[in-house]
């Protein structure tokens, strides 16, 4: 086995970095589409019932006298 210059160092790495990069681009690539499929995963629920009771105390508005509760859609 020949003893490898530097030249053929700085080539191999060079090839080693840019397989990495084309590998990281691909998988942000596949990670987008497939955020893009799931929208669902990025909405915000209420975890508990406190904060399903805030989230409503957030969203009354007050018309004269009555207070009026918006409606939430549920999912």
């Amino acid at each position: 086995m020949q003893p490898m210059n530097d030249a053929e160092r700085a080539r191999l790495r060079q090839s080693l970095v840019g397989n990495f990069l084309l590998l990281l681009f691909g998988l942000g690539v596949l990670g987008f589409l497939v955020a893009v499929d799931r929208a669902e995963w990025f909405t915000l629920r209420p975890v508990s019932g406190t904060s399903v009771a805030l989230s409503k105390a957030a969203t009354v508005r007050t018309d004269g006298k009555a207070a009026i509760v918006e409606e939430t859609a549920k999912r």
